[in-house]
């Protein structure tokens, strides 16, 4: 497989079909994990007189039933953005596989509607197969987890030194699980296949070409994900700084002061951030999906062409009795 050309019509896809960015920010959105860390655990000196008696004093104003109803009210929102997240991811990530497939067979425009009628077409089916691929994942490891625990305590501990070997093999175990689940869902919308056959598909295409699938997934995950991702993530870091500097000067308005720039300076970022990630997303959803069709395309034969006769061996005319 012609991997420079892979990855340069990849480009070329995305950069002509720019609604393909819009997906991408969707397909984004269904892998972005919540950070639970939110800084909760600065601590302030008994000098800050204005903000913690404030903070006891509307907290031990509140009665049992207003604290219910806020949980309540933040498990309802912390699931609607999870379905959100869901929906979104989803169908992003099967507008991306279409919008590939579409211009790969020679289509000059691509619009919002069609893909996203495509992505609620596939949603179910793409749905439970990330579903089933996940719940498997999570039982694996369950399974490990357990036997782990067992294993280290009728070995007396010894179980842990060999623990890390395997821990190393299981980086690029999950590394080609990752890779077989990319290809199952392009199967499932490129072929139109059931749940089973998809991961059958994807299991069956990438052990038949392991070759050209650990470079590819070395160029689209180490390279392009990770150092892309990097070089998007680095204004972050400018982001931050206000509220690290607050946090170390270690007065209540400082910290104050610096949580506002860094917010300020976040949600200017944020519709930068989001583009580049959606982006990088369908730039490297359309190779995943170029490198199934180029592995599992067959090329047309040639047709054969009758032999010409030569000029100089052409049937003589026919000579009068």
């Amino acid at each position: 497989m012609d991997f420079g050309n892979v990855l340069k019509r990849a480009w070329e896809i995305v950069w002509k079909f720019k609604v393909l960015w819009i997906f991408g920010i969707l397909a984004s959105c269904g892998q972005a994990s919540g950070s639970g860390g939110s800084n909760s655990g600065f601590s302030f000196s008994s000098d800050d007189k204005n903000f913690s008696p404030q903070v006891e004093q509307f907290f031990n104003r509140l009665d049992p039933t207003a604290i219910t109803i806020l949980i309540v009210i933040g498990i309802i929102v912390v699931l609607f953005l999870v379905v959100l997240a869901i929906l979104l991811g989803t169908v992003g990530r099967v507008g991306l596989i279409r919008g590939t497939l579409k211009a790969e067979q020679g289509a000059e425009r691509l619009s919002f509607g069609e893909l996203w009628r495509d992505g609620l077409t596939y949603f179910w089916r793409v749905f439970g197969l990330n579903l089933v691929i996940g719940l498997i994942i999570l039982f694996a490891w369950l399974i490990l987890f357990i036997l782990g625990i067992i294993l280290t305590v009728g070995t007396l501990g010894i179980f842990l030194i060999c623990l890390i070997p395997l821990l190393c093999l299981l980086i690029p175990a999950m590394w080609v699980v990752s890779v077989i689940v990319e290809q199952a869902n392009v199967a499932l919308v490129v072929e139109n296949l059931s749940i089973t056959e998809a991961i059958k598909r994807g299991w069956q295409v990438v052990i038949d070409h392991i070759g050209p699938m650990i470079v590819m997934g070395l160029i689209l995950v180490l390279g392009v994900g990770l150092i892309g991702g990097a070089i998007i993530g680095l204004p972050l870091l400018i982001v931050i700084a206000p509220a690290v500097t607050g946090i170390a000067v270690g007065t209540s308005e400082a910290i104050r002061n610096g949580l506002l720039v860094s917010g300020l300076f976040f949600l200017v970022y944020l519709p930068v951030l989001l583009l580049l990630s959606g982006i990088l997303k369908a730039y490297i959803s359309s190779a995943w999906t170029l490198t199934y069709l180029r592995l599992t395309t067959k090329p047309s034969p040639a047709l054969i062409e009758a032999p010409r006769v030569p000029e100089d061996m052409e049937t003589p005319p026919a000579e009068s009795a």
